[in-house]
């Protein structure tokens, strides 16, 4: 698979994991709200192939007043190959002008428990 495709996944899952949330893009839209990826970060470990069952995650890592960092895996069904890990810097804008803006409480709080969860993770495989 050419390597720009998992980027094109992981967007994908970005916008499925804040819809499991409870946030679709045009409810964003819609309250003048809009997530842009600002800075990505990619590594490839092995290529996946015609037929391949992917399964892609997306969790947040961290939440800050204006942006959410997401971690995001892509691994092979088959055989749980580990093929990509990212993280994207996703920053809130206003959807009329592309300028900055805070991310709303409504939808804050819902992305900082899943953040909490994450770091607590985290915070355990490293006292492991």
């Amino acid at each position: 698979m050419y390597y720009v495709n998992y980027l094109k996944f992981m967007e994908r899952a970005r916008t499925e994991r804040l819809r499991h949330l409870g946030f679709s893009q045009s409810q964003l839209a819609e309250d003048n709200l809009l997530f842009v990826v600002h800075s990505s970060e990619a590594r490839y470990h092995a290529p996946a192939r015609l037929d391949d069952e992917l399964r892609v995650t997306a969790q947040v890592l961290e939440l800050n007043r204006a942006s959410l960092r997401f971690v995001q895996q892509v691994w092979r069904e088959k055989d749980e190959a580990l093929l990509c890990e990212g993280q994207f810097l996703v920053a809130a804008v206003r959807a009329d002008t592309f300028k900055p803006r805070a991310i709303p409480p409504s939808c804050a709080t819902p992305l900082r428990r899943t953040a909490r969860v994450i770091n607590r993770m985290q915070e355990n495989k490293r006292g492991s």
